[in-house]
């Protein structure tokens, strides 16, 4: 098939990218590179059945395609946070061009959407019927009402025009190709052990995430997008839950780290719990991580020992 990956410069969309071509697809990866880079898709400019296009999804494209994967969006709070504004127009005027085109050639499209819909739960761990309890005007709003706006979309294209639709609600990810910078705990405390930083909490360090490595996440969104039985949405990803103190103690000790732990005051709206029930994934996916925690911890601050020259 042609497909189309809108952020597929991106840590995800990088090596989703590199999957399609596995699977012997043709890839049209679209980013603008705002937290994209041309390192992570270097490799693949060689190959004749991938093509980069430099294109920002708030303004209108046009491909012919047989699927399309909307990836495009800043993932990390420090990210978008910088300019909430455009943030929200790549959720919601990224998902009105992706829907057009796909309603135009008749493709399947896929929303990479997020847990983040969920906001701070009030139903522990969360189930796709789960509505979520979201502040819509907090500093955190920008990315879960752009993204929740999306799905709202998606539905409506899907009911009113008969687009095929695919959505995935995406749960902390991580992996090799991850931005040093960008804000996320995993990065963070892998990056500052390695430098021999503070490793800094917001909070207590009481607060969970679930963590799924981004083979199992990619594998997740490939199962859900070529099969017929379902729309989605569909959460992804890991349901061991860790607390940010013991995530900084498994990294303090998988990179042999002297790094002390220190805290600070948790931002506003910060999830205090955050956890995928997986069972739709499970029975109509037949879809489960097999990546422990440590194991892709290994893999990913190896690749952060390279990237910063360690």
């Amino acid at each position: 098939m042609r497909v189309l990956v809108t952020g597929g410069a991106g840590f995800l969309g990088s090596h989703l990218c590199d999957r399609l071509l596995e699977e012997r697809d043709e890839v049209i990866c679209l980013d603008n590179l705002f937290t994209g880079r041309k390192k992570n898709i270097a490799h693949l400019f060689d190959n004749p059945y991938f093509e980069f296009v430099r294109h920002d999804v708030i303004d209108p494209f046009k491909a012919e395609v047989d699927q399309i994967y909307n990836l495009a969006c800043p993932a990390s709070p420090p990210h978008y946070q910088c300019n909430p504004i455009k943030t929200t127009k790549t959720s919601v005027m990224g998902a009105i061009n992706c829907l057009g085109l796909a309603k135009r050639v008749k493709a399947r499209i896929f929303q990479a959407s997020t847990s983040e819909v969920y906001g701070d739960p009030l139903e522990h761990p969360q189930k796709e019927e789960y509505r979520g309890h979201v502040n819509p005007i907090g500093l955190r709003a920008c990315y879960d009402e752009g993204k929740r706006c999306a799905e709202t979309l998606f539905f409506d294209y899907h009911r009113q025009n008969g687009v095929e639709i695919r959505i995935v609600r995406i749960f902390n990810t991580y992996g090799p190709r991850m931005l040093a910078d960008d804000g996320r705990v995993v990065s963070n405390f892998i990056v500052q052990a390695l430098r021999g930083d503070d490793i800094t909490i917001y909070g207590n360090g009481e607060q969970t995430r679930s963590f799924c490595y981004y083979t199992d996440l990619i594998d997740g969104f490939l199962r859900l997008m070529n099969q017929d039985g379902i729309t989605g949405p569909v959460n992804i990803g890991n349901p061991g839950e860790f607390s940010m103190s013991e995530l900084a103690e498994i990294i303090l000790r998988l990179t042999r780290s002297k790094s002390k732990i220190t805290y600070q005051p948790l931002p506003a709206d910060d999830p205090i719990q955050r956890k995928p029930d997986i069972s739709l994934a499970k029975e109509k996916l037949e879809w489960e991580p097999k990546v422990p925690l440590e194991e892709g911890l290994k893999e990913t601050i190896a690749y952060f020992k390279s990237e910063l020259g360690l």
